[in-house]
């Protein structure tokens, strides 16, 4: 395996573009003339493989970009945007385009989300660039993490080790899709340097994550575009890590994990360049663009390795990260279209969990979920274990094969237990009462909540109204999970603080913050991790 860099690598810097600021709004225009800029400066190209985010990152502003960079390379006609004056600058020649959004273990997306997030001109475009005999197919290929992967290489064993605090001793597979790889395989089967390189742009958004501590840059390939066994392996690794300990943290046991198999395996053969954005609630009533919903542009990043990430992180830390000067005891969270399964509207429960007061309730207002798992083999093992807290999942674990075969399941169960420290009521538009107490919810009719909370009245952050009792009520609602992290500081600090020295010696001791009821505190609220050295997977 060669180690030389691709030939425009070593004319351009690490880092194109740092912009942004917690006060910064970035315009459609602006956000156009950088990427062309950037584009020019890469030169002509024959081959263009994007990967942008799905429709969960709707508001991530990857639907735009990837528009952008489709009508600069003559690929499709050029939208006008309101607000955008700029002039049309074009490059000088016409790569083929394929778009491969990253969907991990989501559903693919449907038509008329793809039409929404990347507009009708790249929806509807028929191409012949695949290498199929199709002549007339979509520029979109949906990645099936199941099928369409290759092994690229290995993270140590130790590095894994060391990250699950000894419960899994086995190397981490870089998996990637077979279509990304093979950008690499062209690169290297062409011995003319005057040939244009095939170039690969990863597009989306940082924010605070529940696996990866912060969303994006080599997660978008190794778990947006990867396969099973590292997608379930690394989903495993977040959840045993502990939540509490990974999110709103760019540097982490498993990011360690990722960067190193990027550095390794990644940057020595790919042309690989990351445009990153850091989104946040708009400052102003006046925007440029009437689909985001009070959500604008603060930060954007393009660069090739770690560094546009690291000051991404920075940036969205100061954007999306809410410290609350007190634990709320009830915090409502609204879920848009883009949340159709607890899978994803989950998100309520990570995003929060070290902001809820013990004891509190969550109240999960959810009109388009339908399901819980994203396919059907998830699903069913939802339905199967429920959300029933650590020691029960765990122990599931260890008596079923399937489970154990679907390590990111189980690392999804985890994450949305509560652990009895505090009681999640769903409110679904779509699964009845039934199906969504037998996975260990309280239900609620959603109707009927939408009138205690009408979301057309409420703001973000606390509000307060008047019950039936005509007592006063003060609660925390969320409007969009997906754009940050709420903490009170005492239990985020605490979760900080613990130490690897602490994690690996001695019995389990439970954090007096995370303490739940039935005496468990969840993997993500152990101080010590559960340890099971003669249990390695």
């Amino acid at each position: 395996m060669s180690n030389s860099q691709p030939p425009h690598q070593e004319q351009q810097p690490a880092l194109f573009c740092s912009i942004g600021s917690p006060t910064t709004s970035i315009s459609k225009q602006e956000l156009r003339e950088t990427v062309e800029k950037f584009l020019e400066s890469l030169g002509a190209r024959d081959d263009v493989l994007l990967l942008p985010p799905d429709f969960t990152r709707f508001h991530s502003q990857a639907g735009t970009i990837t528009r952008f960079i489709s009508e600069y390379y003559n690929f499709t006609e050029r939208e006008e945007d309101a607000g955008d004056s700029s002039t049309r600058a074009t490059s000088a020649s016409s790569p083929s385009i394929q778009i491969i959004p990253a969907l991990g273990t989501h559903a693919p997306m449907k038509n008329e989300q793809i039409e929404l997030m990347f507009g009708s001109n790249l929806a509807n475009k028929k191409t012949c660039n695949r290498n199929d005999d199709s002549s007339d197919s979509s520029p979109f290929v949906v990645h099936n993490w199941r099928d369409d992967v290759v092994t690229i290489g290995f993270a140590p064993e130790e590095m894994v080790e060391k990250a699950t605090h000894g419960m899994v001793r086995e190397k981490w597979p870089a998996q990637l899709n077979k279509l990304v790889w093979e950008k690499r395989i062209q690169r290297e089967s062409d011995s003319s340097k005057s040939n244009p390189q095939p170039l690969v742009l990863s597009i989306g958004q940082v924010v605070p994550h529940e696996v990866t501590g912060m969303a994006n840059y080599n997660k978008n390939l190794f778990v947006g575009v990867g396969g099973v066994e590292a997608i379930n392996l690394s989903h495993f690794i977040g959840a045993v890590h502990g939540m509490e300990k990974l999110m709103g943290r760019g540097n982490n046991p498993l990011r360690e994990i990722l960067n190193y198999s990027s550095s390794k395996y990644l940057e020595p053969q790919l042309d690989l360049w990351y445009i990153l954005t850091v989104m946040g609630p708009s400052s102003s009533q006046d925007s440029d663009d009437d689909q985001n919903d009070g959500v604008e542009m603060k930060g954007l990043f393009i660069g090739r390795d770690v560094q546009a990430y690291d000051l991404a992180c920075d940036l969205s830390l100061k954007v999306n990260f809410n410290l609350l000067d007190r634990s709320p005891k009830k915090i409502v969270v609204y879920l848009n279209e883009e949340y159709h399964s607890t899978w994803l509207g989950n998100k309520s429960i990570y995003r929060t969990r070290m902001a809820i007061d013990d004891g509190g309730e969550l109240i999960v207002l959810a009109p388009w979920v339908e399901t819980f798992g994203e396919d059907d083999c998830i699903d069913s093992l939802i339905r199967k274990v429920g959300y029933v807290g650590t020691p029960g999942i765990m122990q599931a674990m260890e008596n079923d094969d399937e489970l154990k075969s679907n390590l990111s399941a189980v690392a999804h169960l985890i994450h949305g237990s509560s652990e009895g420290r505090f009681s999640v009521t769903y409110c679904p538009g779509k699964l009845t009462k039934e199906e969504v107490e037998s996975v260990g919810y309280k239900y609620s009719d959603l109707e009927k909540m939408k009138q205690v909370y009408n979301i057309e009245t409420l703001k973000d952050g606390w509000n307060t109204r008047t019950d039936e009792n005509g007592s006063e009520e003060e609660f925390y609602y969320i409007s969009n999970p997906a754009l940050g992290l709420w903490a009170h500081p005492s239990r985020f600090e605490e979760e900080s603080d613990t130490s690897d020295a602490a994690q690996k010696h001695g019995d389990v001791t439970i954090s007096s913050n995370q303490e739940a009821s039935d005496g468990s505190g969840g993997v993500g609220g152990w101080k010590k991790p559960p340890r099971k050295p003669d249990c390695a997977l």
